[in-house]
């Protein structure tokens, strides 16, 4: 595994991106401890320097992912983060037909893990947290799943205008419209039938394009990165690669 790399998506003497498979850890976490391969440590042995962390993706989500080169870009890169004023959009199954377009505006509280977050505050303020949508396909299936003799799922285009933790995978559970393959949010009946019926054991949730300004040249810079193999067959099989 020593020769591992990822997709470089992006990279100049500032800033280099990759696309993050899923299953990836970002970066050494205590929730699992075990866990020997790290999105950071890949693209420092790639790219032969040390790399900054400017944000981060959960483990089963896949996409975009961006670090700094140096401390200056990536204060800088990180502000635009803690601002809201970064562009991120995902693109996700989920459960049922959504509405065509909505704003999910749900405050969250601060999800804390029992041994990563023992120092932690317990008792935080529900922060304030928004995501923009937008359906792009829908599709029936003659699949029974529960009590239910078919399925319904929606292909969605994700906009978070905030950062928080799970965000995107607890908001769509808050609309009752949890992400197939999400197994702490999600529905396991539906997640269980893409497993069985698409071979499809991945959350299917992925980052696909990062726009902001560059810290150093000021321009608009969009990074964008493309679906794997088993996302992509998914799309297949119900018929929508022409809908992204």
């Amino acid at each position: 595994m020593c020769d591992e790399s990822l997709e470089i998506l992006f990279q100049d003497e500032y800033l280099v991106a990759v696309n993050k498979p899923s299953g990836l850890l970002v970066h050494r976490s205590m929730i699992d401890k075990y866990e020997t391969r790290f999105a950071l440590q890949m693209v420092r042995n790639q790219v032969g320097q040390h790399v900054y962390p400017v944000h981060r993706l959960d483990k089963p989500t896949s996409g975009v992912l961006l670090f700094a080169l140096n401390s200056d870009a990536a204060k800088q890169v990180g502000e635009q983060f803690a601002a809201h004023s970064i562009e991120k959009t995902y693109l996700a199954v989920v459960r049922g037909f959504t509405d065509e377009s909505g704003i999910i505006d749900y405050a969250l509280k601060e999800e804390l893990d029992k041994k990563s977050d023992k120092q932690a505050k317990q008792d935080k303020d529900a922060q304030d947290a928004v995501t923009h949508y937008k359906r792009l396909a829908t599709v029936e299936l003659d699949e029974a799943v529960g009590r239910y003799n078919t399925s319904r799922y929606s292909l969605v285009r994700l906009t978070p205008k905030t950062g928080r933790k799970h965000q995107l995978r607890r908001h769509f559970k808050h609309i009752f419209h949890p992400i197939v393959g999400d197994t702490t949010h999600g529905d396991g009946k539906h997640n269980q039938m893409f497993r069985d019926k698409m071979n499809c054991h991945r959350l299917l949730l992925a980052a696909t394009s990062l726009s902001f300004e560059h810290p150093v040249s000021h321009e608009k810079i969009r990074i964008e990165a493309g679906l794997d193999d088993v996302f992509t067959s998914v799309l297949q099989r119900l018929h929508w690669s022409d809908k992204v």
